[in-house]
């Protein structure tokens, strides 16, 4: 007889993107504040993989990661979503956004995105968030899929999230 199993705590990794360098500032200590503190914030990144956010946020956008010290459920995404999708209504001006937010965990195997829109490879989570396996952790490196994001496959960002797994299996070698 199959026994349930839990996953185990997770990293919580937030990109944001926008034109507006300051608007990291001020998203940076709203989730300070809700989410505790940060182990590792990326270098400000140019944000020129595509230009699926011109028309929003206009030309010239820039990237930042965040990850938390405090570990996560896994099972709390959705609600994570939740919380930032008001972050960034907050931060809108006539009805759009000035910043985009997404919300992630990381375990030493993978990269989980969360998403509000559908497709064939994400997983309904309810409240009308999807989740998205983004990379997978294969060969001492993480890797991504045939539908991961052109910018979370440069090795720029692989870096960074080989980084933060660095520090999740540090956390973890060290609670044991």
């Amino acid at each position: 007889m199959a026994s349930i199993k839990f996953p185990k705590p997770a990293k919580l990794v937030v990109g944001l993107i926008s034109g507006e360098e300051d608007l990291f500032t001020q998203i940076k200590a709203s989730l300070i504040k809700k989410f505790g503190k940060i182990d590792f914030e990326s270098e400000t990144l140019p944000f020129n993989h595509t230009d699926y956010y011109k028309d929003e946020f206009g030309e010239n956008l820039k990237r930042k990661f965040f990850s938390f010290k405090r570990l996560i459920d896994p099972g709390k995404l959705k609600n994570i979503k939740l919380y930032i999708l008001r972050l960034e209504r907050k931060c809108s001006k006539d009805g759009r956004r000035k910043i985009n937010i997404d919300p992630g965990y990381l375990t030493l195997s993978k990269l989980v995105l969360s998403t509000t829109k559908d497709y064939f490879h994400r997983v309904y989570l309810g409240k009308g968030i999807f989740a998205e396996p983004t990379l997978h952790f294969q060969d001492k490196t993480f890797q991504g899929f045939e539908w991961t994001y052109p910018d979370y496959r440069s090795k720029g960002y692989i870096e960074i999230f080989n980084k933060i797994r660095e520090i999740l299996r540090s956390q973890i070698k060290n609670s044991q």
